[in-house]
Order: structure tokens, then sequence, then C-alpha cells
């Protein structure tokens, strides 16, 4: 007979099936009080899924929910009155990566991601092409504007293109477009951060499945009122997302054409890899981009490791709400949330 303790530390080191050794340890964590979508991801893991299905079923229940109107069809319209998406998938075992952007006509961006992953040797495909990509694998062509995003859309041009992102051109404060470079202006101030949870964000997932496997992905429909053309860094490797499940996986979100420059994802998981706890390292990804922008970034990064170890860091922001499910508890999702750095 199997004493306890000895048993005990069989169940929560793992069990070996058909020569596998699977873990229970498994967990679902996402940026903000997205808490539906992490009930997914985790209910994925519960019924045998991958640690890339329970990102795929996370970021797709977003998508469907239109969560907060910044994830999915129906938001964030472009100068245009276009909805586009974009999204990224990685698995974290050699970093394989599949990602669209500016995909237009198709609803389902995280799985169309995960085509690009699974059934090409390109990591990224953009515009039309990805579009044209999706139909031919039999994805459905749907229409990506709402009533609500043609309403902002029309709200914004009746405020004559009010907020915009533009910089240099003559009257672009004032007046709707098209504008022409103003030759005596050299304005490097960086304006200040209009970004928030409801009118540009995407949902970032890190995932560890019980075999010990990981994954991370983001979906977003972007900035309200981007310039046409213009990509997020929820799509870009490294930047929205990035996993190695040797060490860990991260996400970020917030204004994302501040924090592409500096590879956030990335920079967290090599810090843990260097030892940092995940918390110690999203507040140092965190803050080497605050110093250079301490004035205008409003953005967060979560950091977990494949011990199941997680924490955020934010600035710009009051506080940080992010969801998390694991086995520790996988009855119930709980929403975390930090204090920013200012």
């Amino acid at each position: 007979m199997i004493e306890r303790p000895y048993f005990l530390m069989l169940w929560m080191v793992g069990i070996l099936i058909n020569g596998v050794w699977t873990r229970e340890l498994m967990f679902v964590i996402n940026t903000w009080p997205f808490t539906a979508a992490t009930d997914a991801g985790f209910e994925s893991l519960l019924q045998g899924g991958s640690s890339l299905d329970a990102v795929i079923a996370g970021c797709s229940q977003c998508e469907t929910d239109q969560c907060d109107g910044t994830v999915g069809w129906g938001g964030s319209p472009d100068e245009d009155g276009h909805t586009t998406l974009d999204a990224l998938v990685m698995e974290g075992g050699r970093q394989d990566t599949g990602a669209v952007i500016q995909l237009k006509s198709v609803r389902e961006a995280s799985k169309v991601a995960r085509a690009v992953l699974e059934h090409t040797y390109h990591s990224v495909l953009v515009g039309e092409n990805a579009t044209n990509f999706a139909l031919s694998l039999g994805f459905k062509s749907q229409p990506l504007s709402s009533q609500r995003s043609i309403n902002i859309w029309e709200d914004w041009k009746k405020a004559n293109c009010q907020p915009n992102y533009w910089k240099n051109m003559v009257n672009s404060t004032t007046k709707c477009g098209p504008y022409i470079p103003n030759l005596l202006t050299d304005d490097h101030h960086y304006r200040k951060s209009s970004i928030n949870r409801r009118n540009h964000d995407t949902i970032g997932i890190i995932t560890l499945d019980r075999h010990g496997k990981m994954a991370a992905g983001t979906t977003t429909n972007g900035m309200n009122h981007k310039i046409p053309g213009r990509s997020s860094d929820s799509a870009l490797p490294g930047c929205g997302a990035f996993v190695d499940e040797s060490v860990g996986g991260a996400v970020a979100t917030g204004d994302g054409d501040i924090m592409m420059r500096f590879s956030p994802a990335f920079l967290a998981v090599e810090l843990m890899r260097g030892g940092m706890s995940p918390k110690r390292a999203a507040e140092e990804s965190i803050t080497r981009i605050s110093t250079k922008y301490p004035n205008s970034l409003s953005g967060a990064v979560i950091a977990a490791n494949k011990d199941g170890k997680y924490g955020a860091a934010c600035y710009g922001m009051d506080k940080f709400p992010y969801s998390v499910r694991d086995s520790q508890d996988s009855a119930k999702t709980r929403v975390v949330e930090v204090d920013c750095l200012s």
C-alpha cells in the first residue's frame, strides 16, 4: 500500500499515462476581467485540450463577445470607417507562430492565425492576402462593421476627425484630412495617451496544459480612428505575446505604437530566464518603456512561469485587472488587480 505522503507527491509531480508524464498543474491567465474567455480556455484544458487549444478557445470567446468593443468585429473603426482584426498565436516549444494583421471580412481572427501556424511556413500574413488565405481555407466572409462601429466613426467625423494619429501636418489638430506636411514644424513631443480598455485594447492569454506545454495568444481590433494600414503590437511576436515553455510566457497590452518598440513580452520571458520572478520581470519590462515615455505611456505586462507563478505590472493607469483560473481552484476564475507604477 502506498503511503499517503508519497501518493500526494506523485499526484503533485504527475502521473504516467501511455508513457507520457502528465501534470495536474494547469492555468489560463489573460488581460482584463474577461472572465468568460478565461473560463472558455480553462474548460478546454479540463476536456483534454492542449495549451494552444485553450488559447484559441479563450480568444474566440472574446471575439464572439466583442470584449469591451475592442476585440473582434464591430468595433474600433479606422479613419475610413472600417474595422480590421489582428491576432497572434505562439506555441511554447519552438516558438512556432501564426499571425494575421489587418484581416478583413473574416471574424475568427485567432483561428486564422492558428491556420497560418499549422498550414504555412510563414509566421505573419497581412491585409487582403491574409483575408484571401482565410477564405481559401473555408472561413466564412462576414462584415466586420456594426451599427456601433459606424456610429463611432460618424461621431468622429462630425468632431472634425479629432483625435487622430497624425503629427507635423497642417491642420491635423483642427479638421479632417487630407493633410499636407508642415515643413515649419519639428515637433517631437509625444501626445498624452488616451488609450484605455474602452477605446483600444486586446486580450492577451497565456496557458499551461496538463502536459507542461505552454502557449500564448492575442486578438484585437486595434485603435479607434487609426490610420488605415496600421499594425497593432498585439500580432507581432515578442511584442504582444511571447512564450518559451522551458521558462514561461508573457503578454502585453496598451499603447502598442510605443510598446512594440521594446518587445516587452520577449523581455519579460528573458528576465524570468535570468532568474527574476514573474512579477519583477513584468515590472522591469514596463519600466524599460516608461523610462523613455513617462508622460505618454499607458500599458501593462503579465508574466507567468512554467511552475504556475505569475505577476503583472502597469503604468499610466490607476489599476490593472487581469483574470486567472488554475488547477488550484479550477471551479472559479479570479480577477486580480494590481496598482500601477504611476
